[in-house]
């Protein structure tokens, strides 16, 4: 099937798919996704008056999916799974990972209808979003500008946060969002901002996450994800998980073997190498540390090797000529000899 076909139960599909998502406790977002544990957090939030607006943040994210999510599905701009043709194609069915279970398919087109949808300043709940995130990381307890230096300190890379979003839309909102306001993540999320902020292994934390989320949708679109998925019967909360698990895994990676700026090229690669091939070992790592929090000695994590800087050199020139760049790759960008298996 080389097209996506959209018929007219398609919006009854995700009408149905949203309302069951609207009475999950925080404690459930591991079993689904983290737009519906936002808008029922309020009780938690209800506790602490100074969070006031990060609760009118929660309450209002349920506008954007059904607003603008499912707004971009209908226009086609989603490219479900990677295509491949010939001898590729034939591998891939008879040797690669298991295909995602139908009645997951509205959640995994939903996914990927939310990574095209691009920051709007003039759309509120986007800017209390980004709000949310700022308060919970620097620990402010009043409303930034929308614009201004301010956001070079949470790691984007100039004034405008949307810039910098276009790689992978709001989820690349929604994975930072996720992992500030589950409590059992937050702890990790204020240890990877604060070494982002190290003197010498500083690094820009939301530029790292878009590159992360990006992982993490390429990693859906090869179906490497599809057997924890189908085991779990979700998407959203999968992805989450594996979000926060690669981002742990560049964290330790990071600290214990000092890694700068300057390695993040590379890196990153690994990262996406690592997180197709065994995602699984990325979200048993990640359980793990949370269980037994700080990181216990003989935890199983997969060290790479230390790379010369003449390896570094020569995977920054590939990355547009810039030391330590960091490409990213949009949702629509396909390569032309993809055939898509659905």
């Amino acid at each position: 099937m080389n097209g996506l076909v959209i018929n007219s139960d398609l919006h009854q599909t995700h009408n149905d798919f949203l309302p069951s998502m609207k009475s999950m406790p925080i404690s459930a977002v591991k079993q689904n996704s983290v737009l519906q544990t936002l808008v029922s957090k309020g009780e938690e939030l209800d506790k602490e008056p100074e969070n006031e607006d990060l609760l009118k943040a929660e309450q209002e994210w349920d506008a954007l999916e059904n607003i603008q999510a499912v707004h971009f599905f209908l226009q086609k701009r989603i490219q479900p799974t990677v295509r491949r043709t010939g001898f590729s194609a034939i591998t891939h069915l008879l040797f690669g990972p298991p295909r995602l279970n139908r009645d997951l398919h509205a959640e995994r087109d939903l996914v990927l209808a939310i990574a095209q949808c691009p920051l709007d300043s003039s759309q509120h709940v986007h800017v209390r979003v980004l709000q949310t995130i700022y308060k919970k990381l620097t620990g402010a307890r009043f409303d930034c500008p929308l614009y201004g230096s301010h956001w070079e300190q949470l790691g984007f890379q100039g004034m405008d946060p949307g810039t910098d979003l276009r790689a992978a839309g709001l989820l690349g909102l929604m994975h930072p969002l996720y992992m500030v306001m589950e409590p059992k993540t937050l702890p990790l999320a204020h240890d990877i901002f604060r070494l982002s902020q190290h003197h010498t292994q500083n690094f820009p934390f939301c530029i790292m996450s878009i590159n992360i989320t990006r992982i993490c949708i390429q990693t859906l679109r090869e179906e490497r994800v599809s057997r924890e998925c189908n085991r779990r019967q979700q998407v959203f909360a999968v992805l989450n998980d594996l979000y926060v698990a690669i981002f742990y895994h560049l964290y330790y990676v990071w600290k214990t073997q000092n890694k700068t700026i300057n390695d993040s090229g590379f890196i990153l690669k690994e990262l996406e190498t690592f997180a197709k091939r065994k995602p699984k070992d990325l979200l048993r790592q990640l359980e793990l540390h949370l269980k037994e929090r700080p990181l216990p000695k003989d935890l199983p994590l997969e060290i790479w090797p230390q790379h010369s800087s003449e390896q570094r050199i020569s995977s920054h020139e590939g990355s547009n000529g810039q030391t330590g760049g960091m490409c990213f790759t949009g949702v629509c960008e396909q390569q032309v000899q993809e055939d898509r298996l659905i």
